[in-house]
């Protein structure tokens, strides 16, 4: 199983994954049934999730009901417990939609969520996120997971959900990293080669691999970042129920 998912993600483009995927996994979330693990986002319980990942598939990572991976469970929880996201309708811009997400979120916020990609077709808006066609102070709310390690300029891409979000609005824009994490971030323009991308930044399809300067990145476009380890807050028995990623830091950045 690991290897056939490995194929599948590096050889088949995001968007004709996103169409099939979800009747291929419920089938396959039939004889997962257990009492092992539980995705938050439907409540649904498995003997193990499946394994996810390009190169290195991690062991149980993916629900196959929801789709959901680690990281999307624990931001799941995050916004239940320490924010208003589920509290009231907000006016909501969700770039690079997360298909485990969509359907809860459409729930809450109705005509106010507004789903936006420049290519997936799961997206209300076709939009490249360094030039996004909405007026200044629309939004409560933005999020953008693992999209700034893919764009030509990622300071251009956040000054824009900056733009966008009201005042007082705030957004979660999570970036993956990769062991040992160096002190700043790297990027090379003149490496173009999919192969030594994948290599240099361990994605074919990354253009720079984040250190830990990346909230100060995030602070140049006018952010205030909070780095919050709720991870750290949850306790090992349910991280251990939910599969989440134990050293996840969830950036929330706020525009005042």
């Amino acid at each position: 199983m690991k290897s056939i998912i490995s194929f599948i993600l590096r050889n088949v483009p995001r968007k004709y994954i996103q169409m099939v995927s979800g009747p291929t996994m419920k089938v396959i979330g039939l004889f997962l049934r257990g009492n092992k693990v539980t995705c938050p986002i439907i409540d649904r319980s498995y003997r193990k999730f499946l394994p996810y990942g390009r190169v290195n598939p991690r062991p149980n990572a993916l629900c196959p009901d929801s789709l959901s991976l680690e990281r999307h469970r624990l931001l799941w929880l995050y916004l239940k417990q320490k924010t208003n996201f589920f509290n009231e309708q907000l006016h909501f811009l969700h770039i690079a939609p997360e298909q485990c997400f969509m359907k809860a979120f459409a729930k809450q916020h109705k005509d106010g969520y507004i789903t936006a990609d420049i290519e997936s077709p799961l997206a209300k808006v076709k939009m490249d996120v360094h030039d996004i066609p909405f007026e200044d102070n629309t939004f409560d709310v933005a999020m953008c997971n693992h999209v700034m390690e893919h764009v030509d300029d990622d300071i251009k891409a956040m000054s824009e959900i900056y733009r966008v979000l009201k005042s007082g609005g705030w957004a979660i824009m999570q970036v993956p990293f990769f062991s040992p994490v160096g002190s700043v971030t790297y990027e090379d323009k003149s490496i173009v080669d999919p192969k030594e991308r994948e290599s240099v930044y361990g994605q074919d399809d990354h253009v720079r691999l984040y250190g830990h300067d990346y909230p100060d990145r995030i602070r140049q476009a006018g952010f205030e970042v909070i780095e919050d380890r709720f991870i750290d807050e949850l306790g090992k028995d349910k991280i251990k129920k939910y599969a989440l990623p134990a050293n996840e830091t969830i950036f929330f950045c706020k525009k005042n």
